[in-house]
């Protein structure tokens, strides 16, 4: 079955692949199959292939597909009206980042090796989906649910996938609102046991501060790929945009690193809101740094490097102030306190990092009356807590 998917998808376009998909999964036993991606929002599972464009929706809450993709696990469910059999739910992960989910249906009820088998098939589609999508845009339109601004189209072709996790580490990143973001960005990279990670607000709103932004993103890959340290990445972004904009636009940011194995924080912060971090499930408490001046603002004074240990279980969470600024459902700005409320609160439920986020997103965006006076974009690294494990659908956890 592998084998004739991968032999038949060598020459698919994107628009052909969910026909293929569901065409071989015939040869498991696997009949009305349908492919759903995560929309922009995450509130809603959005039908792709022949025919499907346009077509119903699943929410996120409240239906067994929704629960597959915000628990990353397999779920039955009854069969789709006028069909019989046993329905699955899988979670769709290209490693632990959740794109969507798939449904299968089976004559008699999938024993374990069926379900297993159905997960790997589960796994190799959304490898394809991955590496089909930079060849069309079939994928891309139909995740968005409304109308992107050019400035939102120029960051999110530069963000990195909003979820990673290996061992030790979980990390998940949101930019909104998610169809007009113009200034917000971040950035990470995870080689040879260090995560290396940025965030970014540049100076203004639309297609201005966007170009800024993604400026500030390529000279931070420029210098981390050049094996810069801290200290000489602030230097050369800064030069780079006071030379490029001649003084007139800034950039704040907070540029840091994490060594994986030994939970060594290092950063630098421009301008920027210091990171929080939760331990031991306590009141989230504000990491304090000397503070350098905004990237692209003349400056005389010293840049200082500041440093801390992390402890198993540690959750830090690097925000723009567009993040607290935000206005909830009674009016009431969210505020570093509130932020810092609802990820010990979320903490404490033993939600997923990404699953938090997404939550957090909801409180923001997501409910009447809530609303943004400015981009919000953050990180949530979570610190040898084990959650990485909780990403992994229960067919591929290691026991051990």
């Amino acid at each position: 079955m592998l084998n004739e998917l991968l032999r038949r998808t060598h020459l698919s376009a994107p628009s052909d692949l969910a026909e293929v998909i569901a065409q071989c999964a015939a040869s498991m036993g696997a009949s009305d199959v349908e492919l759903y991606l995560i929309d922009y929002d995450f509130v809603s599972l959005v039908p792709i292939g022949p025919g499907r464009q346009g077509g119903e929706t699943l929410s996120v809450a409240g239906t067994v597909a929704g629960r597959s993709f915000s628990a990353t696990t397999i779920l039955e469910a009854p069969p789709r009206e006028g069909s019989r059999g046993h329905r699955l739910w899988l979670p769709l992960l290209d490693g632990t980042e959740r794109l969507g989910v798939m449904g299968l249906t089976f004559a008699a009820a999938p024993d374990e090796r069926t379900i297993a088998a159905a997960e790997r098939y589960a796994h190799l589609t959304v490898a394809l989906v991955v590496t089909k999508s930079a060849y069309g845009d079939v994928f891309e339109k139909a995740r968005r649910r409304r109308p992107m601004t050019v400035a939102a189209e120029l960051l999110w072709s530069l963000v990195p996938p909003l979820v990673f996790a290996t061992d030790g580490l979980v990390l998940a990143g949101m930019l909104e609102p998610c169809y007009d973001n113009g200034g917000d960005a971040l950035d990470y990279a995870v080689d040879d046991g260090v995560l290396h990670v940025a965030i970014f607000d540049a100076m203004g709103h639309g297609l201005a501060a966007a170009g800024l932004a993604a400026f500030a993103v390529a000279a931070y890959r420029h210098s981390r790929r050049a094996g810069d340290g801290l200290l000489e990445t602030y230097t050369a972004m800064d030069n780079a945009i006071a030379q490029q904009f001649e003084g007139d636009r800034f950039v704040t940011a907070l540029i840091a690193r994490l060594d994986i194995g030994a939970g060594h924080l290092s950063w630098v912060s421009a301008g920027h809101p210091p990171p929080l971090v939760l331990r031991d499930g306590r009141r989230a408490r504000t990491l304090g740094a000397p503070p350098a001046t905004p990237l692209g603002v003349e400056h005389d004074g010293a840049v200082q490097i500041a440093h801390t240990a992390l402890e198993p279980g540690d959750m830090l969470m690097l925000y723009t102030d567009g993040l607290t600024e935000a206005r909830g459902a009674d009016g009431q700005r969210f505020t570093v306190q509130r932020l810092s409320e609802f990820i010990e609160r979320e903490a404490a439920s033993g939600l997923s990092v990404p699953e938090t986020l997404r939550r957090l997103r909801q409180s923001i965006v997501g409910r009447h009356g809530a609303r943004l006076d400015d981009d919000a974009t953050a990180l949530l690294i979570e610190w040898h807590r084990g959650g990485e494990r909780r990403l992994l659908p229960p067919t591929v956890v290691d026991p051990a």
